[in-house]
């Protein structure tokens, strides 16, 4: 259970030099914030931010962008920021339903989902992060050729997440339903906190890397004649 109720981490994170404040005032400036022209990489439901933390450290020439909405979360990724800041990350405290309000158009390369809220309750499904109306969510902030990276050990949203893709418009590269024991997507895997707990209890972890369907096809055939 995450903790949602931390005295004193609203302010903390409100008057924070890693957090983004007001950042629909950023949207279609993103680059300009970081001070360069790399592509920006994203976390929705980032968690205490390890996950995102080590992508800043082993990936200099990418630009890391972490969301969470509950301050107490955030504050344990604030915490290893202030003991190593990294000038390639930043932080969001923000509810992932106002992506758009924050990202312009084709501004983000990739988008990473990790152990999301499973909202097992059927009038929840929209809310689930890998659904059809979050798809559509990120279809308009994702650059041509942009993807999604989707792991979990929830069988059962796994499965949603893979049934919600025709529907919205998105195929499958790649799909594996015991990630730590698929050598090809293995390649390069950072675990989060919760892989970790979950992997070391013997949980196998799903994966997939989603693209547009569009852009599938369009990479797909290039390669063809090419």
């Amino acid at each position: 259970m995450r903790l949602r109720n931390v005295p004193g981490s609203e302010a903390i994170v409100g008057n924070s030099p890693f957090v983004v404040q007001e950042a629909g005032k950023t949207r279609g400036h993103w680059k300009a914030a970081f001070g360069n022209d790399n592509p920006i990489h994203i976390e929705v439901g980032m968690g205490k931010g390890k996950f995102l933390n080590t992508m800043a450290m082993g990936n200099p020439e990418i630009n890391y962008i972490g969301i969470e909405r509950y301050t107490s979360v955030l504050l344990r990724a604030l915490q290893k920021m202030e003991e190593n800041p990294l000038p390639n990350l930043l932080f969001i405290c923000m509810d992932a339903s106002e992506l758009e309000q924050v990202f312009g158009e084709g501004e983000v390369s990739r988008i990473y989902l990790n152990f999301s809220d499973p909202w097992p309750k059927a009038r929840y499904a929209k809310r689930r992060l890998p659904s059809r109306q979050f798809l559509a969510r990120y279809d308009k902030i994702l650059e041509p050729g942009g993807r999604i990276e989707f792991k979990t050990d929830n069988r059962a949203l796994f499965d949603f997440a893979v049934e919600e893709l025709e529907p919205a418009g998105w195929t499958a590269r790649q799909i594996s339903y015991d990630l730590h024991r698929d050598g090809e997507m293995m390649e390069g895997n950072v675990m989060t906190e919760y892989e970790e707990k979950f992997s070391s209890a013997g949980n196998p972890i799903c994966k997939y890397i989603v693209y547009r369907t569009a852009d599938f096809l369009q990479n797909n055939t290039e390669s063809t004649t090419g």
